[in-house]
């Protein structure tokens, strides 16, 4: 796990309904702090965001929020953290959080969470980021959208190469292993495919 310093991890701002996925995330931010590793996040206070931050503030460690300012002013960050950067936008906030991390780690969330690995998912097979990109499935949570990910492979518009690349993980071993086992991966072309 050497090519991992830091981890960005994606999750909802929500609790959800099932109290378990809280524990998962506070136990991941935990984790994280204990194997020496930093985690960036959103800088959230609230749902499964604010319970991977205190997990890993609670073992002492290394924790970078980046949030928008118009998140701060609603008060939906937190203050309390190793570093906190405030940037103008959405797209700042991502491009920020992706310069910091070496890999990325989706917890359950909605569309912002899904939003968000999608696009450095993207950013992975194109090349313009070469991090990579773990869904952390605890209880199963991202099996329908895998399941609908590799409809897109079957109609030929993902190649399986990769969505092959994506860490799918229950557990924080296994996905802190497949992260470091990924990095530096490279890709065909996407349209001559050499």
């Amino acid at each position: 796990m050497s090519e991992l310093r830091r981890v960005a991890v994606f999750c909802g701002s929500a609790p959800g309904h099932d109290a378990s996925l809280v524990e998962a995330a506070y136990d991941v931010g935990r984790g994280l702090a204990q194997r020496g590793l930093g985690l960036v996040y959103g800088a959230g206070g609230h749902g499964l965001m604010g319970a991977v931050s205190q997990g890993a503030l609670d073992a002492g460690g290394e924790v970078i929020g980046v949030i928008p300012r118009s998140m701060v002013e609603r008060e939906w960050g937190r203050s309390d953290l190793s570093e906190l950067h405030v940037v103008e936008t959405m797209h700042e906030r991502k491009a920020l959080m992706a310069e910091l991390a070496d890999g990325f780690l989706c917890l359950p969330g909605g569309l912002g969470t899904l939003e968000e690995i999608v696009e450095v998912w993207s950013w992975r097979q194109i090349g313009f980021n070469d991090d990579p990109v773990c869904f952390y499935d605890t209880k199963g949570f991202w099996q329908p959208l895998l399941g609908a990910l590799q409809g897109l492979v079957d109609a030929g518009f993902v190649r399986q190469d990769v969505l092959d690349d994506v860490v799918v993980a229950d557990d924080l071993d296994t996905a802190l292993a497949g992260l470091a086992e990924r990095a530096g991966a490279t890709f065909v072309d996407k349209l001559r495919g050499t």
